[in-house]
């Protein structure tokens, strides 16, 4: 077989490939027809005031299926939806706007983890740890330590699509190798493994807060940590890595065949990424000690028995103040190592360097918080009026009726993520939208939100490298047709779409093997199952 006839079929081929491609068409037009994201929050919340007007004046009650005495259970038994079109409900609005905003759970601990995030980043020690993990890997492993790699890069997603995808198809290309197999399997690692990950990055945080204000529909008092999903996340990252390998090597890489070279749009020769200097090296080494140094001290105070960071009343991790100030301490434990890496390399010499760097990353997350301002309403409206509380009775009590109501529920749950990431890729945009539905529907059958939240995030993740709705599919795009001309929007999700078909499947039978079957928690202190 040529190389031309193994390859991926080009745009123009796909148009004319049949159902398959015409409903990739299909999704990609319909997302073309959402408005921005931002958009989309503030016509929602226009929609719910509308919606709970029409709701409270037929007086919409369900009966309340908590117990008496249960947290935020009303004294007669039932949930009714609150007009928002009404004087109180205009007072209402009109006072809670600002507090609505800066209330909102994911706002204060994003940026707080982004702080510290930025100073590694910018230091070069982000970077310098990526090259040195993929270029210093065995080639018997470099596709291992390619997906690898871009899973942890998730810390810093920005850092894995801009640094890590160009450098795995250059060294893909420097061994012979098809390039866009490399660019594939790093692609795959960055953003079909979003959520996987040895560390807790600002993923973590952000979802969490949604979750929890989702949570407090059913229960007020409900807490989820940043932490709470870490154990399936990190034991997912390993997985992840080895589904993705065995994808590029015996999936995509052969059907692209023997790369020519003729199929690249520029002069390829001579084209390297270095790898890290001496110096680089050594503020590795540096920035290990001190991470290392930060860990031991933090040890010191939740291992020993009396510690001061354990639960007070207690005397266990569960519930410490350890947990609940998480995000501190993935400031600390990526600020410090940051800062020791840029005073040995000299990229960052003084406080002004660390404050430039923290300013650059704060400079760019305007687009984040006007997007939040605007889905802080929406989740406040929505708990205002009941009607997340009120969908969630109807949908649970439907899913019981239809049998729906243990463990196979997470397999639509899973699969309705996927289809709606499709559509709407950011992952805090399509969280804050499904979790005031969802997260009460499936509490009120009986499972705790830490697991509802690690469902979603494997349905969220596994879509995204076959969605033109993700903000770096174009980048991607691009980045391939440096290697191939005729690369289009068809060659791209064509060459990707075995990596979600391979990642929700294998994803998912480990979320029930993990869940269900072993019965071990999602994270730290995470209850599998909810009681009112």
């Amino acid at each position: 077989m040529s190389s031309n006839q193994s390859q991926v079929p080009s745009r123009g081929d796909a148009a004319q490939s049949g159902w398959f491609a015409r409903f990739l068409a299909t999704v990609e037009w319909l997302g073309n027809l959402l408005p921005h994201p931002i958009t989309l929050f503030a016509l929602l919340s226009v929609f719910i005031v509308i919606l709970s007007g029409i709701l409270g004046y037929f007086d919409v009650a369900v009966a309340d299926p908590r117990p008496e005495g249960a947290k935020g259970r009303e004294a007669d038994g039932t949930i009714e939806v609150i007009s928002l079109m009404s004087a109180e409900g205009l007072q209402r609005i009109v006072t809670g706007l600002v507090t609505n905003f800066t209330s909102f759970a994911p706002l204060g601990t994003v940026l707080v983890a982004l702080l510290g995030v930025s100073v590694a980043e910018h230091s070069g020690m982000l970077s310098a740890l990526m090259r040195s993990l993929v270029m210093g890997a065995p080639k018997r492993v470099v596709t291992f330590a390619v997906v690898f790699a871009g899973i942890l890069s998730n810390t810093a997603s920005e850092l894995g699509y801009v640094v890590l995808i160009p450098l795995a198809a250059m060294i893909f290309h420097s061994l012979g190798r098809h390039p866009l197999a490399g660019l594939a399997a790093a692609f795959a690692g960055v953003s079909a493994g979003y959520s996987a990950n040895l560390l807790l990055g600002t993923v973590d945080p952000l979802l969490s807060g949604i979750t929890e204000a989702a949570a407090h529909m059913i229960d007020p008092e409900y807490v989820v940590g940043p932490e709470v999903n870490w154990y399936f996340m990190f034991i997912s990252t390993f997985v992840i890595a080895i589904m993705g390998t065995f994808v590029t090597e015996k999936i995509v890489e052969p059907r692209l065949g023997k790369y020519n070279e003729s199929d690249a749009s520029v002069e390829l020769e001579g084209q390297s990424m270095e790898a890290p200097t001496a110096l680089e090296k050594k503020g590795l080494k540096m920035a290990g000690l001190a991470f290392v140094a930060v860990c031991a001290v933090l040890a010191l105070t939740v291992v020993p028995e009396n510690g001061p960071l354990r639960n007070p009343e207690t005397g266990l991790i569960t519930g410490s103040p350890f947990l609940k100030g998480i995000v501190a301490f993935i400031f600390i434990t990526f600020a410090i190592p940051g800062f020791v890496y840029g005073r040995v390399t000299g990229s960052m010499k003084n406080d002004r360097d660390v404050i430039n760097a923290m300013s650059k990353s704060m400079g760019a997350m305007g687009l984040y918080i006007t997007l939040v301002f605007f889905a802080a309403q929406f989740v406040a409206f929505f708990k205002w009026t009941n009607l997340g509380t009120f969908l969630a009775v109807k949908g649970a009590a439907l899913l019981q009726a239809a049998g729906l109501d243990g463990p196979s529920v997470f397999i639509l749950f899973i699969l309705m993520c996927g289809l709606v990431n499709l559509s709407l890729g950011s992952a805090s945009a399509q969280w804050a939208v499904t979790a005031p539905i969802f997260v009460p529907m499936l509490m009120l059958l009986g499972y705790a939100p830490e697991v509802i939240q690690a469902a979603y995030r494997i349905g969220d993740s596994v879509t995204n490298v076959i969605s033109p709705m993700m903000s770096y599919f174009g980048l991607i795009l691009a980045m391939a047709a440096k290697y191939r001309k005729d690369v289009g929007m068809g060659t791209l999700i064509a060459m990707m779409l075995p990596y979600s078909m391979v990642f929700i499947l294998g994803w998912s039978l480990l979320f029930f093997f993990w869940v269900f079957l072993l019965g071990m928690p999602v994270g730290p202190g995470a209850a599998t199952f909810y009681t009112p």
